[in-house]
C-alpha cells in the first residue's frame, strides 16, 4: 500500500466555552424499577464550540462516540449549554417513561435558543429587552416532582438584569425580568442554584448575591473584598457551584476557591489554588470532592478534611490542558463516574471522579466523527472544506512514481513533495450556516455541498495546466439543507438526508450542452420498527433513528443507510425491461410504502412504472438491528451487494445487503476472534478504504488492516473458559479497566495507596501482617448511592445477530500456527492483519488512483495562529 502523507490540509480547532450532561448522576432506585429505568436513561454530553458547533456525545460507558454535530455559523458561538430533563413518568402497564431530555444554549446575545436534536437544528428561540446573556441555569426540580412540575430557565445579564424564562408545555418563551441592579456596569457572570427557590449569582464587582427567585427578594450579598495589592479594584465572579448540603463554592479572577456557609451565608474559608483565575468549577453529586480550572491551565482537587467539618484541602493538581480550563461537567453513574473539561485548545478531557488520582485522564479528539475529507480517485482530486469554506486539492503523481524518480536523480527533498500538491480552487458555500457534508464524484466532474439549510451542487470542468470551471447546477429543495449527501459511482444520482432522517435521492441528467441538470427529488420509505412507546416518548424521543451512514453500492443500483439505534436500511433501482433485484425472493405489498410516518413514498407510489424508480430491497426486512452504533458503513468494491459494516464497539461485520444475510467470513470471524490489539483500542473507527479483498480501517489515532479473505485466528482456549464461566459481567467503563476516564494508574502514578497490611490471627495467637493489594475499585462499577449497575453479558453476540447465526452451518475449524498471531503476522507473505499508531491525528483517509494507494491526512498537534495562553513558571509540572 502506497502512502501519501498530506498534512497540509486546514482544519483548525475550535475553542470549547460549554460543556453539559442530560444528568448529573443517576440515584439509586428500587430492585424493581432499577432494571427498567436505568437501562433506557440516554446519558448524552453536549459540547459547545467558539464557532457556534454543538457537539453531541454518547459517553458508552466510557467509549466515548461523537454522535451529532449540529455546524454553526458566521458569527455564532456557543458560550453556555443547559440540559432541561423532566422527571420520569410510569405508564398504566408499570413500564417507566424516562424524564425527557431538552437542550438550551447561549452566545452572548440576548436570545435563547433550544435546538432540535432529532433535526439537527435549531427549534425555537426567544428574547427579551436585556443586554446580553452571560449565564443560564435551570431552576431544580423538587423532591416530589411530575411531569407537570412547573420550572423556569433564569439567566444573568451583562446589564445587571436577572431574568426568567419559561419553557412549559414544551415552549420557551420571555416572561419577566426579576432582578434590576442600580449600575448597568455590574455584571451577572455566574449562576448556580442553592435549591428550588434560591439562586446564587456571582458578579463583577467582587460580590456574590443569593436572590429569592419567587419574589426577587435579594436575602444576601456576600462580599470577596478587594483584589491582591496593584490588582484590579473588584474581583470577577467567575464561577459558582452550590453542594448538597446547601455550602456555596466560588472560584474568582484572583485565583481563590472559597467557600461560604449555606446558612448564615458567611466566608467558612478560601484556597489559593490557582496563579491565575479560576474559571469553572464542578462538584462531585455526594459533596465529597470539588474540582476547579484556572487561567494557568491547572486542574485542582479538593477533599474535606478528616475531622474537621466542613473544612476543605488541595489534595492535588494537574495541567491536563494546554490553555484555559474554562469549562466543566461531571457525570456519576450507570457504572461511570468522571469530570469532562474543555477551554481553547479545542480537546475535551475526561478525568476520573470518584477515582480522581488512582486512574488516568483521557484525551478525546477535537477533530469530528464525521469525516471532512473525500476524494475522487480516478482525477486524483482531494476535497476538504470547514466552516464555509471547500478546498479542491490536485495530487498527480502516484507516491512510488515519486520514490522511483528520487532514487534516479539522487535529488529527493521536501520541495519534490510540495510539487506534487496543487491547490485547484477555493469555493465559498454562501449562507449563515457552515457546511454539514460534501462529496464529489468519482471523476471528479460533481461536487456537492450542503449546509444546515441548503444544498449546492457544482460541476467541474478542469484541463491540466489549467484552473478549473466551476459551474453552479440548480436543486429544487425544500430549504431544509442536509446533514450528509452521497454521489452514486456513475453520478446519475445524489442522496442525502433531510430532517435528520429522511432519506432523499435526485436523478442527475447529461444536457445537451455538455451541462447536467437534477430532477425533484423523492423521498424515499424506511421501514418501520417495533420501538417501545416508552422509549420513543421520553428521553431524547426519536433521537436514535438519527442515519449516520449513507452509501451507495459500485453498480449504483443499491442504497444503503445506517442510524444512531443500529437500524440499516436498503433500498434497490428498479429499472424498466430489467428483472427486478429480489434475489428469488417476491416483495411485500407494503415494501414500497410503508414509513416511519405517514406521509407516503413520492418516488414509488406515484411514479411511472416506465421509469427508472427507487423501492426498498425486498429483504431489506432480514437485515438485524445492531446491538451498537455503527461508525462506518461501505460497500465493497468488488461485490455489488456486499456490505461492510462497523460498529462503536468495534464489531466488523459484512452482509449480503440483497439477500439480507451474513456472509460466511462473518460467520466464521465473530468479534472475539479480532485480533486483541485491535478489540482494545480505545479509538473509534471513523472510515474504510477497499484494497481488493483487504480494508484499512482508520480513527483518529489508529490504521488497521484486516483480509476478508482469509480467516483470523481461533480464539484463545482460556478466553472461552473465562467466558463460559460467567455469563454476566460487571459494567466497568466499556473499553477498559476504570470508571468512564482512562485506565487504572500504576506504580508510583497513583496518589492513593497501593498496598495496604492486613492483620491476620494465627491460631497459637500470634499476629501477622500480610499486604494485600487494592483493586482500586470501590463504587467504580456502582451508581450514586452504592446499588451496582449489572447488565446481561452480550459480548456482540446478542439479539438479533444471533438469531441470524443460529441454524446456519457450524464454524469451521482452522489450525493456528505454532508461532501464534504474531509468527503469522510477521512470516506469512500476506498478512491477515497489520495495526498501527503510526499517524495521528488523522484527519481522513481516502482512496487515489488505483486500489492500492492511499492519502492520509494528519492534523498537526500544534496549530499555528492559536490563541496566547498564560505562560507560567515551571509549568511543565504536575
Amino acid at each position: 500500500m502506497d502512502i501519501h502523507r498530506c498534512r497540509f490540509v486546514q482544519y483548525p480547532p475550535q475553542a470549547i466555552n460549554s460543556v453539559a450532561f442530560t444528568h448529573s448522576s443517576l440515584p439509586s432506585t428500587s430492585a424493581s424499577k432499577k432494571n427498567s429505568t436505568q437501562k433506557h436513561v440516554q446519558v448524552r454530553l453536549a459540547i459547545g464550540r467558539g464557532n457556534g458547533d454543538i457537539e453531541i456525545w454518547n459517553p458508552a460507558n466510557g467509549v466515548w462516540h461523537q454522535e451529532l454535530v449540529i455546524p454553526g455559523g458566521e458569527d455564532r458561538s456557543v458560550d453556555g449549554l443547559v440540559w432541561v430533563t423532566d422527571p420520569d413518568e410510569e405508564m398504566t402497564d408499570g413500564k417507566l417513561i424516562c424524564g425527557k431530555s431538552r437542550l438550551f444554549s447561549i452566545g452572548y446575545s440576548n436570545t435563547i435558543t433550544e435546538w432540535d436534536l432529532e433535526k439537527g437544528r435549531a427549534k425555537k428561540h426567544a428574547s427579551g429587552q436585556h443586554g446580553d446573556i452571560w449565564c443560564l441555569g435551570i431552576q431544580p426540580l423538587p423532591n416530589k416532582a411530575t411531569v407537570n412540575t412547573s420550572r423556569k430557565l433564569v439567566a444573568g445579564t451583562a446589564d445587571g438584569n436577572l431574568v426568567l424564562y419559561s419553557i412549559e408545555d414544551g415552549d420557551l418563551k420571555f416572561e419577566k425580568s426579576l432582578i434590576r441592579t442600580p449600575s448597568k456596569k455590574v455584571k451577572f457572570v455566574s449562576i448556580a442554584f442553592q435549591n428550588r427557590n434560591v439562586v446564587v449569582v456571582g458578579c463583577s464587582n467582587s460580590t456574590i448575591c443569593a436572590y429569592d427567585i419567587r419574589n426577587g427578594a435579594l436575602l444576601r450579598q456576600m462580599s470577596l473584598g478587594a483584589d491582591l495589592s496593584g490588582g484590579p479594584k473588584s474581583i470577577i465572579v467567575w464561577a459558582v457551584k452550590c453542594l448538597p448540603n446547601g455550602d456555596i463554592v466560588s472560584g474568582d479572577s484572583t485565583g481563590q476557591v472559597r467557600i461560604y456557609d449555606g446558612k448564615t451565608y458567611t466566608q467558612a474559608q478560601r484556597i489559593q489554588s490557582h496563579s491565575q483565575d479560576v474559571l469553572s468549577l464542578a462538584v462531585a453529586a455526594d459533596g465529597s470532592k470539588i474540582f476547579s480550572g484556572g487561567m494557568d491551565r491547572k486542574t485542582s482537587v479538593f477533599i474535606p478534611v478528616p475531622g474537621q467539618n466542613r473544612r476543605w484541602s488541595k489534595k492535588y493538581h494537574r495541567r491536563y490542558h494546554t490553555h484555559d480550563v474554562k469549562a466543566m461537567a461531571s457525570f456519576e453513574g450507570k457504572g461511570m463516574s468522571v469530570l469532562v473539561s474543555g477551554g481553547p485548545d479545542g480537546n475535551p478531557v475526561v478525568m476520573p471522579l470518584r477515582m480522581a488520582g488512582n486512574e488516568n485522564h483521557r484525551t478525546l479528539p477535537n477533530l469530528p466523527q464525521a469525516t471532512t475529507v473525500e476524494s475522487a480517485p480516478k482525477a486524483r482530486f482531494m476535497l476538504s472544506w470547514w466552516g464555509n469554506e471547500v478546498r479542491l486539492w490536485h495530487l498527480p503523481s502516484p507516491a512510488q512514481q515519486i520514490l522511483e524518480d528520487a532514487s534516479t536523480t539522487q535529488n529527493f527533498t521536501s520541495q519534490s513533495l510540495r510539487k506534487n500538491r496543487k491547490l485547484l480552487a477555493k469555493i465559498y458555500v454562501k449562507g449563515e450556516s457552515h457546511i454539514s457534508s460534501a462529496t464529489i464524484s468519482e471523476d471528479g466532474t460533481l461536487l456537492v455541498a450542503a449546509t444546515s439549510t441548503d444544498i449546492k451542487v457544482f460541476q467541474l470542468d478542469y484541463a491540466t495546466g489549467q484552473p478549473p470551471q466551476i459551474k453552479k447546477i440548480e436543486l429544487a429543495t425544500s430549504g431544509q439543507g442536509a446533514s450528509r449527501v452521497q454521489i452514486a459511482s456513475n453520478k446519475q444520482w445524489i442522496s442525502w438526508v433531510e430532517d435528520g432522517s429522511k432519506v432523499m435521492i435526485a436523478k442527475v441528467q447529461p444536457a445537451g450542452d455538455g451541462s447536467y441538470t437534477i430532477s425533484s427529488p423523492s423521498k424515499l420509505a424506511r421501514l418501520r420498527r417495533q420501538i417501545s412507546k416508552n422509549l420513543l416518548l421520553g428521553g431524547l424521543g426519536t433521537y436514535n433513528r438519527n442515519i449516520t451512514q449513507l452509501t451507495f453500492s459500485p453498480n449504483s443500483k443499491m442504497l444503503a443507510a445506517a442510524d444512531l439505534g443500529g437500524y440499516m436500511d436498503t433500498w434497490v433501482l428498479r429499472v424498466p425491461g430489467e428483472q427486478p433485484l429480489t434475489n428469488g425472493t417476491t416483495a411485500n405489498s407494503d415494501d414500497e410504502a410503508s414509513s416511519d410516518d405517514s406521509s407516503s413514498d413520492a418516488s414509488s407510489s406515484e411514479s411511472d412504472p416506465n421509469t427508472e424508480r427507487w423501492v426498498r430491497s425486498p429483504n431489506a426486512r432480514l437485515l438485524p438491528k445492531l446491538s451498537a452504533a455503527p461508525v462506518v458503513l461501505s460497500f465493497s468494491p468488488r461485490d455489488d451487494y456486499s456490505l461492510l459494516v462497523v460498529t462503536v464497539m468495534k464489531q466488523v461485520l459484512v452482509f449480503n445487503a440483497l439477500q439480507g444475510v451474513l456472509s460466511e467470513w462473518s460467520r466464521r470471524n465473530t468479534y472475539p476472534r479480532l485480533p486483541e490489539r485491535f478489540r482494545i483500542t480505545r479509538d473509534v473507527m471513523k472510515g474504510v478504504v477497499w484494497q481488493g479483498d483487504r480494508i484499512w480501517l482508520w480513527g483518529v489515532s489508529s490504521l488497521f488492516m484486516l483480509d476478508l479473505s482469509r480467516d483470523l485466528e481461533s480464539v484463545d482456549e482460556s478466553v472461552k473458559g473465562k467466558k463460559e464461566k460467567s455469563k454476566k459481567r460487571k459494567r466497568n467503563g466499556g473499553a477498559g479497566d476504570g470508571s468512564g476516564a482512562g485506565s487504572k494508574m500504576e506504580g508510583r502514578e497513583a496518589i492513593g495507596p497501593h498496598i495496604v497490611k492486613k492483620a491476620v490471627h494465627t491460631e497459637e495467637g500470634e499476629t501477622n501482617w500480610e499486604e494485600m493489594e487494592l483493586d482500586g475499585d470501590d463504587g467504580a462499577s456502582s451508581v450514586a448511592g452504592g446499588s451496582e449497575f449489572e447488565d446481561e453479558e452480550d459480548d456482540h453476540e446478542e439479539g438479533e445477530l444471533m438469531k441470524l447465526r443460529q441454524g446456519e452451518e457450524q464454524q469451521q475449524q482452522h489450525q493456528e500456527g505454532a508461532n501464534g498471531t504474531l509468527a503469522v503476522v510477521e512470516t506469512e507473505k500476506k498478512s491477515r492483519w497489520w495495526f498501527t499508531y503510526q499517524f495521528r491525528p488523522i484527519l481522513g483517509v481516502v482512496g487515489l488512483g488505483e486500489e492500492n494507494e492511499i492519502a492520509v491526512v494528519e492534523r498537526p498537534v500544534e496549530v499555528e495562529g492559536g490563541k496566547e495562553r498564560y505562560f507560567g513558571e515551571g509549568e511543565w509540572e504536575r
